[in-house]
């Protein structure tokens, strides 16, 4: 009697391979979603010593992470093609909105950024940081790659118009994030290297007319301070000064949880915002910022191989932009923490206090869930 093989029928293998995870049908990247509640227990343990242990700002913050996941669940239900299809209504609806803010927004500390609508108020610079690369996407989604000059110029147009109306609010610190996620889209669109290299020198030659006709003065203090913010250590210079100190008194093991002294001596202002690495610095250490960063690469890692496994190219140019989106956040905080950049209010995502930010941030990340998960529109 010749050997007996136990083994499944072949069409009943195929049916197998084919059924879809729990994850997947609920369209959930579960390698995403750890290392994203990893950095929100983090950003919560560190806020709480931030907030100088107040517990109704973790609770607060931990309120904002529930919607924000929340949303990010919900985001990921929507099929791309449905997405793709909203892009450029949302994004019309993103300017009317900005022209709005222009006539009737809400100001404070003497920037015009709010819509006031009953109770709720709102700020719609933040719905172009995750629209305008998706309209971007969009436009560029069905058409021949690299893009032609034509197209180039009319993706700039696009991308010109909310960052304009953006400045004018003013807001340097959203206008250069959302110009940032335009470009991330041309670039990983194949834009060719001619173009990149003329648009640098035409951003090196208006860096005079930038300073002098459209800087405010604020602005350009900003500037100068990160230069030498010595000429004015009880002034402009101040916090810079304060967070240096505080990431530099850290050392590699840190004073320890709630024994920073330049944040709870009130010597380091927006230390639960803005500022929040210094107090991770100056308690957790060199090691305990390494962590954090290693986190912050792994989630950037994610998104880029959820980008590369994309089956069409709408889904890879919005993959791409959001994980290099999230890169420029990072970058832009700690480099104005350490000194290196302006201080443009930037937070540092899901470990800063902020609502608002964290929704957005999320948002995106229920568009990378959508992406990781879309089925391929033909049979590859």
């Amino acid at each position: 009697m010749g050997d007996y093989v136990r083994q499944m029928p072949d069409q009943g293998s195929a049916d197998l391979a084919r059924r879809p995870g729990l994850a997947t049908r609920l369209h959930i990247d579960v390698p995403l979603l750890l290392l994203l509640l990893v950095l929100t227990v983090y950003g919560l343990i560190v806020l709480y010593s931030g907030s100088d242990s107040d517990m109704g700002a973790v609770i607060r913050q931990a309120q904002y992470f529930g919607l924000a996941y929340l949303g990010m669940f919900l985001i990921a239900q929507i099929s791309l093609q449905r997405i793709m299809r909203w892009a450029p209504w949302l994004y019309l609806l993103g300017v009317v909105l900005l022209v709005a803010v222009m006539f009737a927004g809400v100001g404070a500390k003497g920037a015009q950024r709010w819509l006031q609508l009953g109770g709720f108020r709102f700020q719609p610079s933040e719905i172009l940081k995750l629209v305008l690369p998706l309209t971007l996407a969009w436009y560029l989604a069905d058409r021949s790659l690299p893009p032609r000059l034509l197209h180039i110029l009319v993706c700039l147009g696009i991308l010109g118009v909310p960052a304009v109306l953006i400045l004018k609010q003013p807001d340097l610190g959203t206008a250069v994030l959302i110009a940032a996620s335009g470009l991330f889209v041309l670039f990983l669109a194949g834009m060719g290297w001619r173009y990149i290299l003329g648009a640098v020198v035409v951003v090196v030659a208006s860096a005079w007319p930038m300073w002098m006709f459209v800087l405010k003065d604020y602005q350009k203090q900003r500037i100068l301070t990160m230069l030498d913010p010595e000429s004015d250590k009880l002034g402009a210079g101040w916090n810079i000064i304060q967070s240096k100190t505080a990431i530099g008194s850290g050392g590699w093991e840190g004073k320890g949880w709630m024994l920073g002294t330049q944040s709870h001596l009130d010597f380091l202002p927006e230390s639960h915002t803005d500022f929040i690495i210094a107090v991770l610095s100056e308690e957790f250490g060199l090691r305990g910022v390494l962590l954090l960063m290693g986190i912050y690469l792994l989630i950037l890692l994610r998104g880029f191989w959820i980008g590369v496994q994309a089956p069409t190219s709408f889904g890879r140019l919005v993959a791409g932009s959001v994980t290099l989106t999230f890169f420029v956040y990072i970058f832009v905080n700690m480099g104005m923490v350490a000194g290196l950049l302006p201080v443009v209010g930037v937070p540092l995502p899901l470990v800063s206090a902020g609502g608002t930010s964290v929704v957005t941030l999320m948002a995106g990340f229920g568009i990378l869930m959508a992406v990781s998960t879309q089925k391929p529109l033909v049979p590859r």
